[in-house]
């Protein structure tokens, strides 16, 4: 691995939720290979973002660590003072953290705790932190956001319609913070297609042929790793999209193709 790849976020600071395992962790290691120190977030898995930390340090970069339940204004609250007591100004902000309801594999499966807790992590803790991180961000005179979202929105979910409710809420998020915020602010929506994460790899359906039909509906013919579409996401919240804010940007290899 490549100490840097090209500097796009020198001296500047990301935080990534979720940045202990999966996506997230990825999305850390290669905003530190691009030049940035990196706030690394986790809820529970304290020895992922460790080991992400270490990652980065590894590569020459500097990494930070915090943790905190962004299901929880309180605690949303509480991770933005200690991020900016940490360091002076954030640049970007990640919010990568989102629950896929893996525990579904039918519609007929939801239960009441299940749609509680998509509903407080993808909607109540996307929202609070784009709030309280963006609030402050116009007060430092500049910032971008990257929200991650989905291209579950574009076709739905028939195994898990609530994950979709979850993503299309970013939608509105976006948008409206990507007004309010402006101009100091952006805001944006990733959408990656299907990625080989540890959690998707473990999946029985995953194992069970699902992998290969994805693939030959995917006009690129690959279901990527992780780290393949980490620098995409972060082209979001670069001087290389400097006039873009509200968006909503797929990387599925063509699976969704959107129209006009």
């Amino acid at each position: 691995m490549n100490a840097q790849i090209f500097p796009r976020f020198a001296g500047q600071t990301v935080l990534v939720t979720g940045a202990g395992t999966g996506f997230g962790a990825e999305i850390a290691v290669r905003a530190a290979q691009e030049g940035a120190r990196v706030g690394v977030h986790f809820n529970r898995s304290e020895a992922g973002a460790r080991k992400t930390a270490e990652r980065i340090e590894a590569l020459g970069g500097e990494a930070f660590v915090v943790q905190a339940d962004i299901s929880d204004w309180e605690e949303v609250k509480r991770l933005r003072d200690e991020v900016f007591d940490t360091v002076d100004t954030l640049d970007v902000l990640v919010n990568n953290v989102g629950d896929v309801a893996t525990d579904l594999m039918s519609w007929r499966d939801l239960t009441p705790a299940t749609l509680d807790r998509v509903v407080d992590v993808d909607v109540k803790g996307t929202l609070t932190m784009v709030h309280e991180f963006g609030g402050r961000m116009v007060e430092q005179g500049h910032g971008a956001i990257v929200n991650i979202g989905s291209t579950v929105i574009v076709r739905g979910s028939s195994r898990a319609p609530v994950y979709a409710a979850g993503k299309y809420a970013l939608l509105g998020i976006t948008k409206s913070y990507a007004a309010a915020l402006a101009p100091a602010v952006r805001v944006n929506i990733f959408a990656p297609g299907f990625m080989e994460t540890e959690a998707t790899l473990a999946r029985s359906d995953w194992q069970a042929g699902r992998r290969e039909k994805l693939i030959s509906q995917t006009p690129l013919g690959t279901i990527p790793a992780p780290e393949v579409v980490a620098g995409t996401a972060l082209f979001l919240a670069s001087d290389d999209a400097s006039h873009i804010t509200g968006a909503y940007m797929l990387a599925d290899g063509g699976f969704n193709m959107v129209g006009a």
